[in-house]
């Protein structure tokens, strides 16, 4: 399958977003405590502590006779979350009334906590919250703003979701300025959520990255990160071969050099940038996805052979069907749906990669180091090799494939009533596209190859199921992926929102049941389960959230309340709207990020206690743990999860999260430097646009044509004083009283769009469109009054 055109799939049963914890002022406990605050002694009584002049003997009749308990680690996670900063044993033995004596169990308690990720090390003997950086810290320059100062992240960061961005002040006169790659000690004071200002105190070198990914010009390296400034000279005996133009990776030689570009030598040229394909190859080296398969696993996957029916349940009189989009070429699930009396039978059955991936196999490491599939405009890098993920483990019309399968029996209203698993082997009755199932769906037809009816038991069952779904309250965000349509030479033909057809939702509906059942199927058979997560959003983003949605009227209620359903009636409220695409967005960015546990905290997006992913093993390596350990746990055969892989199930866990969240990435990082290469030939033109985001140095626009997304830059605003006033996410002018809000429409220019980095520039035009939210037309709103 790799170089092969294959689009990612329209399947999203996950809402994936970033948590951070909130932040509140630290308690103050002690004789003076009584002032309103909590009391994390709650329940204990308080004794004054005795005087310097007090004797031995009273201090000793005023301590109490029982010591009191150590805090939760809960508790202790939330004294952390609220503290203002850095803290200390002393300080939260202070805070819980702790003795000297408990100081030993107060310390292992500290040290579980750490190693579990709940704090973070603030100096030699203080540690913070996750979330928080502490006064303290490393940190790494990784380019700069549009003015010119420095911007940074921690060099350690353990909390969830991205790192939180640094701005740094400008280096003392004299010193020269901070590069990207540097790193420093910087003493830091948060400025905002997710924000904070950094001051260097301590350079500490270190500086230079261990690779260099950029274009060739002129005897220097462009970078392709945006975010990397700096430039590299490379010498002609240190080239590589290189040409004008091409892409190339390199490594930093040392120098002493403060100015000017830094040395460097090629050491890969990868391709000609501008070629088509170099898009994507230049994510998969700056993502550092692997893409060239060891040769051992290329040979253990081109061995592989069909399955027999020895030991499995016939299935291959069922007319399973796969559906998938028109550019896929790897058919994982295949689906079957009939009526049950007055409810429905339906079947969901899997390609059964466990058969040919066995445990600790050079196929089964390599998978496990590529974690899942990456998905691009114009090629795919599978998880396994060609062999397997387009051949023996994808259902492929009229061939017979071994299968893991469940069969789901639902009432009328959608509520299941059993399932039972099993491994089987089958024969796909046909290949569909979701476009050809919606079709025949609306004229109430059948394709030629499928027996009449079919189609319509499939949307049968997917109505009741749906049914079920909105009563049980799921957040169901409509936020348009990005489709990039590609000529026969890979030019970019156009940048369009990718459908979304209730033939997409059948699919999801389905899969979403069968994850659901691998879950309870697992608990029942108290087996190790690799649960796919999505905790609730946490307090500080909803508070952020709920100052965006006031700006249009809306309320939630308080996060102890907050149900998936609130969200949806949210996005109702919106639909059909011109905010409608910045809400779902904000909705998003609002939400925890889903990840992969073997210990279940539910499914927050989807109102689900319990859900695992086990429909898609070929693009997943979660999916293929599931099975391993549902062939473990019903006894389908000796291939399945061994004590060994289950005792390591936490750091996989963690492994195929930060792979997903790469792969994400690259993803996303692909789709932009397309658009940008297709927005080139567009640069001067204005379009219609709503404002994104809002920043101290600048804004941020999306097109409403292509959602494209690029800086507004602060300079290329009227000549003014700006105010940021991030409650209401607006940017004023003092002098002018212009006001431009997140959300607002306005009119954009295309000013600059860099194919090689995937960045775009836009300046606003002067006026406003007059539909935007009932606004009239100038470059923004003027205020009635200064502030």
């Amino acid at each position: 399958m790799t170089g092969v055109g294959c689009a990612s799939r329209a399947r999203h049963d996950d809402a994936d977003a970033q948590d951070t914890p909130p932040r509140t002022r630290a308690t103050r406990h002690g004789a003076d405590a009584d002032d309103g605050r909590p009391d994390y002694r709650a329940g204990r009584d308080r004794v004054a502590p005795a005087g310097p002049q007090s004797s031995a003997r009273r201090r000793a009749a005023a301590r109490p006779d029982e010591p009191p308990p150590l805090p939760s680690k809960t508790a202790l996670r939330q004294f952390l979350a609220e503290a203002g900063g850095r803290v200390t044993k002393s300080t939260i033995a202070r805070a819980f009334g702790l003795t000297s004596d408990q100081r030993q169990s107060l310390r292992m308690l500290m040290r579980e906590i750490a190693e579990e990720g709940g704090s973070t090390q603030a100096g030699k003997r203080g540690i913070v919250h996750p979330s928080r950086l502490p006064e303290m810290a490393p940190v790494e320059i990784t380019g700069t703003d549009p003015d010119g100062d420095p911007i940074a992240r921690p060099v350690q960061w353990q909390g969830e979701g991205r790192p939180p961005i640094i701005y740094m002040r400008p280096e003392p006169k004299g010193q020269p300025a901070l590069t990207a790659g540097e790193r420093v000690l910087a003493r830091l004071k948060p400025i905002g959520p997710g924000k904070y200002e950094g001051r260097t105190f301590k350079r500490i070198g270190g500086g230079a990255p261990a690779r260099i990914l950029g274009v060739f010009e002129e005897g220097r390296i462009i970078p392709t990160d945006r975010r990397q400034k700096g430039i590299w000279q490379v010498d002609p005996a240190d080239a590589a071969g290189a040409k004008q133009g091409e892409i190339v990776l390199a490594e930093p030689l040392p120098s002493t050099r403060h100015f000017g570009p830094r040395p460097a030598r090629i050491t890969e040229v990868l391709g000609v940038m501008g070629e088509p394909r170099s898009v994507s190859l230049v994510c998969i080296h700056a993502h550092g996805i692997p893409d060239v398969f060891p040769a051992e696993a290329v040979q253990q996957a081109e061995k592989a052979h069909g399955v027999t029916a020895r030991g499995r349940t016939d299935l291959r009189d069922v007319p399973l069907v796969t559906i998938d989009g028109e550019d896929a070429r790897d058919f994982d699930d295949a689906v079957f749906a009939e009526p049950d009396g007055s409810g429905w039978r339906v079947l969901v059955a899997i390609a059964d990669v466990a058969h040919y991936v066995t445990t600790a196999s050079a196929l089964d490491r390599e998978a496990w180091a590529r974690g899942n599939s990456v998905y691009f405009p114009d090629r795919v890098v599978p998880m396994l090799p060609e062999a397997l993920s387009n051949g023996w483990c994808s259902l492929r019309p009229n061939e017979e494939r071994g299968c893991l399968f469940v069969e789901m029996r639902f009432d009328a209203e959608g509520r299941k009533q059993s399932h039972q698993f099993g491994r089987g082997i089958m024969r796909s009755a046909a290949r569909l596209t979701y476009e050809q199932v919606q079709e025949a769906a609306d004229a109430g037809s059948d394709p030629a190859s499928l027996a009449p009816g079919h189609v319509g038991r499939l949307y049968g069952a997917f109505r009741a199921l749906l049914a079920a779904r909105e009563k049980r309250g799921t957040l169901d965000l409509d936020v348009p992926e990005r489709r990039v349509m590609l000529d026969a030479k890979g030019n970019v033909q156009a940048v369009v929102p990718r459908a979304r057809l209730d033939a997409h939702r059948l699919i999801e509906e389905f899969m979403v049941a069968a994850n659901v059942c691998a879950a309870e199927e697992l608990e029942r058979l108290v087996q190790p389960c690799m649960y796919r997560v999505h905790d609730r959003p946490s307090d500080q983003k909803m508070e952020g959230l709920r100052q965006f949605l006031d700006t249009f009227g809306i309320t939630l209620p308080q996060s102890d309340r907050l149900h998936p359903r609130d969200f949806a009636r949210v996005l109702e409220k919106v639909r059909g709207t011109p905010e409608e695409r910045l809400v779902n967005e904000a909705v998003l960015r609002g939400q925890s990020q889903a990840a992969y546990s073997p210990d279940n905290l539910g499914h927050f997006g989807l109102a689900l206690p319990r859900y695992a992913h086990f429909t898609s093993p070929i693009r997943r390596y979660a999916d293929l743990l599931v099975h391993r350990a549902l062939i473990r746990g019903l006894k389908l055969g000796k291939d399945g999860l061994t004590e060994d892989e289950a005792a390591r199930f936490p750091d996989t866990a963690e492994h195929i999260t930060s792979t997903e969240r790469r792969a994400a990435a690259a993803e996303r990082d692909a789709v932009d430097r397309y658009l940008a290469a297709f927005m080139a030939q567009r640069v001067g033109e204005s379009f219609e646009a709503r404002i994104s985001g809002v920043t101290r140095f600048g804004l941020f626009v999306t097109l409403e044509e292509n959602g494209a997304s690029g800086i507004v830059p602060l300079g290329s605003l009227p000549d003014d004083r700006w105010d940021l006033d991030e409650a209401t996410q607006s940017l004023a002018g003092r002098r002018t009283r212009l006001i431009f809000r997140l959300g607002d429409a306005v009119e954009a220019r295309l000013a600059e769009a860099t194919p090689r980095t995937g960045g775009m520039v836009f300046h606003l035009m002067q006026g406003l469109p007059s539909r935007g939210r009932g606004r009239p037309a100038p470059k923004g709103k003027q205020r009635g009054r200064r502030r």
